[in-house]
């Protein structure tokens, strides 16, 4: 059974940071695209940055420049740096894999809360 679990979520003052890192297991082949997604109480999830299986990255507008998407395909591990955290940050972040027959897989999330 595929997972992915999240970890290194937290509270942080604005201007601080945070790394996140999500684990995959299960997966024989790994996964294509990679990307962490957040969502907040009552809105709809969104997606943060994406990486590709050859690490090309993409970013949402309002993180561009903050955070640094990165994976290791051997490990099978997703990351997350986030740096200038805004209190408009604050999300669950979720993890999120497309394997080589397109499906989906999610991560339970981790709460990144910053404080003003």
């Amino acid at each position: 059974q595929v997972q992915l679990v999240e970890s290194g979520g937290g509270l942080v003052q604005a201007g601080g940071s945070l790394r996140l890192s999500c684990a995959a297991s299960g997966s024989r082949f790994g996964f294509n695209d990679m990307a962490w997604y957040r969502q907040t109480p009552g809105k709809q999830r969104d997606l943060v940055a994406r990486i590709s299986y050859g690490g090309r990255p993409d970013y949402l507008d309002a993180v561009n420049g903050r955070f640094t998407i990165s994976r290791d395909n051997v490990k099978k591990t997703l990351s997350l740096e986030m740096n200038y955290l805004k209190v408009e940050d604050t999300a669950v972040y979720y993890c999120n894999g497309i394997d080589w027959s397109g499906k989906d897989y999610w991560g339970r999330g981790t709460q990144v809360t910053v404080s003003a």
